[in-house]
């Protein structure tokens, strides 16, 4: 039986009793902050350049199970399994040094005063302005999470497979709307993916053997080349035609049936769903002010369950003195 629905119920009724976030939350006890997180962000863009958009990605891994409290970050112990092998994440998330060396610069500069998960907020804001996207004001105050759940990641977080229909669904229960949905899916504006993502959808999207119908000829023809039957299936492509920059190309492929994603290509089939990724590739100055919206939304999740601000992002503190 999946525990879907009673984290959910706790995590919604905990929201209301964490402590309130605000902007310039470090404004006295480390001013530096946001500038030391840039710092490292744009040097890690430079290095490799995919590094950034996977790092975005920790805010809805790490927000979406029992909120924004950087448990994703901690490495596995004897008595707990991480959120980092669960089945969303296992081989798909990467560049957790990036969180590491910022981590190190602030214990430099602040020693114990900035938390992991606001690391990954400011992060995740910065992959976007770095890329040419929309710049934001980040609430901050999290604390880190002392536990961990592979569990709960597994059951939560949707798959490559899943329909818009589903994705509304998760979405709602968190408060977070239709457009919030296209929207935040417009992270995918930056990034790659596995072919172990769409192998279904090239080959046996009905069951019987044929692809996904809602594919362009010409792009299906690309993915077969990229990912055909015997590939490497942690060959990466590209998740738009501007995969480096963060624009509304994204949308655009969607209305072009080049989506690479399956639970992309979903929203423009779905009725739903179409009318805001048309919108946002049509005016993409629409699709940066209802995507800042929406990750304002998601970053304030918070289980209100007791935390502390890590020294060592992988582990709790008490691990982190006895190593």
């Amino acid at each position: 039986m999946s525990l879907l629905p009673s984290l959910l119920f706790v995590l919604m009724v905990t929201m209301a009793a964490a402590g309130p976030l605000c902007p310039g939350f470090y404004s006295q006890t480390c001013p530096q902050a946001e500038a030391i997180v840039r710092d490292v962000m744009r040097k890690a863009m430079a290095t490799e350049p995919r590094s950034v958009a996977s790092v975005m990605r920790f805010q809805f891994h790490d927000c979406f199970v029992n909120g924004c409290d950087a448990s994703l970050l901690l490495d596995d112990t004897p008595s707990m399994l991480g959120e980092k092998l669960a089945l969303s994440n296992i081989n798909s998330l990467r560049s957790f040094e990036v969180v590491d060396e910022i981590k190190e610069a602030l214990e430099k500069a602040c020693p114990g005063v900035v938390s992991c998960a606001d690391i990954i907020i400011m992060a995740a804001r910065d992959a976007v302005a770095l890329t040419g996207g929309p710049d934001w004001e980040v609430r901050l105050g999290r604390r880190d999470s002392l536990t961990a759940s592979q569990e709960q990641s597994s059951n939560i977080m949707p798959s490559p497979r899943t329909n818009a229909s589903s994705l509304i669904d998760l979405f709602s229960k968190y408060n977070l709307s239709v457009q919030d949905l296209v929207a935040l899916s417009g992270s995918h504006s930056i990034g790659e993916a596995r072919c172990f993502s769409i192998m279904f959808r090239l080959y046996n999207q009905s069951g019987l053997g044929k692809p996904d119908p809602a594919i362009d000829p010409g792009f299906r023809a690309t993915l077969d080349k990229l990912c055909p039957l015997d590939v490497d299936q942690n060959v990466t492509g590209a998740l738009d035609a501007t995969s480096r920059l963060f624009d509304n190309q994204y949308f655009k492929d969607l209305v072009a049936g080049r989506g690479f994603l399956n639970s992309d290509q979903t929203l423009f089939t779905f009725p739903q769903t179409r009318e805001y990724v048309t919108l946002f590739s049509n005016d993409e100055n629409e699709f940066f002010k209802a995507f800042v919206e929406g990750m304002l939304k998601l970053g304030e999740l918070q289980s209100g369950q007791p935390g502390e601000i890590r020294t060592n992002c992988r582990k709790v503190n008490s691990q982190a003195v006895d190593v």
